[in-house]
């Protein structure tokens, strides 16, 4: 072949690959208008190369349209007219948008770094229903939902249960009589944090039963965590209980010393906090690894008091029963949820301990008598959309339910002895989302006597003055009201593990390895910015740093980010703080 032939070639390839000025280019257009916009001397083809090193771009292309004579005037490439007038062409690089969420282009679709685009051709990714108009769904962005929480929440049905006195005393004597209610006050001030506090994300939280400043915590590794967040630099951790997620916590009523952790290694813990000894009450996989068909993992755990029974549920739907005083299991397991699929959580009434509520990956939120336990046996089955987070009994009277669903709803009964085949009202809030972090679950305050007021984090995140934050909400369950969103410029990552203290106006929250404690804003505080920002203080925990094995490294606040100054290291020497005793799996101050 010739090198007239061969630019002849060249040229009719990339006049048909083109296709015409408006056509959209493929995959090999874009590299090749990406390798001519780097450099106008190169070329993907090796054709192109040759004919480049052996004649002119100019004459190649005259002698290409003379060897091929037509009766119809033939279209010309941009780049072959810049090159008879002498000019340099302009290159174009065009990129196709493809949606993540519908995956057709033409469109951008999804989280683009911490916020979220809507797909034109998806409901609405907060509340999964369509706008008002057929064609077009409503964006998360206008979701009334968004605007406010309280749309479309339906009111509890009054059930007129007054009798003749209920009525004078109505008319008469309510009227002279001042309702107390005690104030609410919201923790809504970060007072301080410990950064990296684990070395994988936080996924339980606990406050000590009778220690109103030690906060428990556990991670994804399985290592348990004792932090005194008024002494702020004393802590304690037990890294050798589990193997693998630690999913839930409970304290022995009879001993605040004495802590039961559950696992998804499958096995049942006790730890006496005070001397670090740890013994194993329950392992539903003796045999070890033999593929996910076999492996059972613990997620949902509670305590029976007046029983002194421990109530344990598997990820096949079985439910185990152990007596913390024998330290064994009663009977054989009972199968609560469809088989195979998983118990989320379980709680058992704070009034009457015998009723349990169990939740589960088959959409279901269920109650038993622990006195008559058998299949099948629920006092009531209450149905979700989707997969049930978590289920608890109001703290005060237990007559109330609050579950938490991935359909992106929280739903509430008021009574539970009343009609449960529906809830009393269905709020719709943001916390579809538990991959590469802790589901999402919906707590009582243990505090309002009310009975009213519960706890979440959100997912989707709200732009704060050019800051994109999730904020933890605070909803009055009664009515679906926003009663306040808890933020704070210096936590920019999701706060999916919350857990208000029992006792005081406090707020522990778990975002990513890091634990924050949230108290009331003051007024002075309000006022005063410098104080604010002296209060805010942040330690740096042993998750920050860690050897190329994986095990914990002595470490402290300021030697964690590799600075050889002088001043550094002796404040590094005042907030060491932690060192491991090894065999023990305990690290103390």
């Amino acid at each position: 072949m010739g090198p007239t032939t061969r630019a002849r070639f060249v040229h009719n390839r990339r006049r048909r690959r083109r296709r015409g000025p408006y056509a959209v280019p493929d995959d090999d257009d874009e590299e090749e208008d990406q390798q001519e916009a780097s450099s106008s001397s190169s070329s993907s083809d090796e054709g192109e190369e040759d004919a480049e090193e052996e004649g002119s771009g100019e004459v190649d292309d005259d002698e290409g349209e003379a060897a091929e004579p037509s009766g119809k005037e033939e279209e010309v490439s941009p780049v072959a007219a810049a090159a008879r007038s002498g000019r340099k062409a302009s290159i174009t690089i065009s990129l196709k948008k493809v949606c993540k969420v519908c995956k057709s282009t033409g469109h951008e679709a999804g989280f683009k770094g911490a916020v979220y685009i809507d797909c034109p051709r998806k409901p609405c990714f907060l509340c999964k229903m369509p706008g008002s108009d057929t064609l077009h769904c409503h964006t998360t962005l206008t979701c009334p939902h968004r605007v406010a929480m309280e749309h479309g929440v339906i009111p509890a049905s009054r059930r007129n249960t007054n009798t003749s006195l209920d009525y004078v005393f109505q008319s008469q004597v309510k009227g002279k009589i001042p309702m107390v209610k005690p104030q609410f006050l919201i923790p809504n001030q970060l007072e301080c944090g410990n950064i990296k506090f684990h070395q994988r994300r936080v996924t339980c939280l606990e406050f000590h039963p009778t220690k109103n400043n030690v906060l428990l915590s556990g991670d994804k590794k399985g290592l348990l965590g004792v932090w005194d967040y008024v002494k702020l630099h004393e802590k304690i951790t037990y890294d050798s209980l589990h193997s693998c997620i630690l999913n839930s916590m409970k304290f022995d009523t009879t001993n605040d010393g004495l802590l039961y952790t559950a696992s998804s290694d499958g096995t049942i813990s006790s730890t006496d906090l005070d001397t670090g000894i740890g013994s194993s009450l329950l392992n539903l996989n003796p045999n070890g690894w033999n593929g996910p068909s076999t492996w059972r993992m613990i997620y949902g755990m509670d305590f029976n008091s007046d029983k002194g029974l421990l109530l344990v549920a598997d990820s096949f739907g079985f439910l185990h029963l152990l007596d913390r005083r024998l330290k064994a299991r009663i009977g054989d397991p009972i199968l609560i949820h469809k088989k195979g699929s998983k118990v989320t959580s379980l709680h058992c009434n704070p009034a009457q301990p015998e009723v349990l509520l169990s939740s589960g990956n088959d959409h279901y939120a269920r109650i038993w008598d622990t006195r008559k336990l058998e299949p099948n046996s629920a006092f009531a089955s209450l149905a979700h959309g989707r997969v049930v987070n978590s289920g608890y009994f109001s703290p005060q009277s237990g007559n109330k339910i609050l579950t938490t669903c991935q359909d992106n709803r929280i739903r509430v009964w008021d009574y539970i002895f009343g009609n449960l085949e529906s809830p009393s009202r269905e709020i719709v809030h943001s916390h579809d989302f538990n991959r590469h972090l802790t589901p999402f679950k919906a707590e009582w305050d243990p505090k309002d006597h009310t009975e009213t007021v519960a706890v979440i984090g959100r997912y989707i995140s709200e732009n704060y003055n050019g800051i994109a934050l999730h904020p933890i909400d605070f909803i009055d369950t009664s009515t679906g009201k926003l009663l306040a969103e808890v933020m704070d410029p210096d936590i920019t990552t999701i706060s999916p593990v919350n857990k208000l203290h029992p006792r005081d106006d406090i707020l522990a929250s778990g975002s990513s390895r890091s634990i924050f404690i949230w108290k009331p804003k003051t007024e002075s505080d309000a006022t005063e910015e410098r104080n604010r920002e002296k209060a805010k203080e942040f330690v740096y925990g042993s998750g920050s740093r860690k050897k190329s094995n994986g095990k914990h490294e002595n470490s402290s606040d300021d030697d964690s980010d590799g600075s050889c100054d002088g001043k550094k290291k002796k404040k590094a020497k005042k907030t060491r703080f932690t060192h491991t005793i090894k065999g023990k799996g305990k690290s103390k101050v």
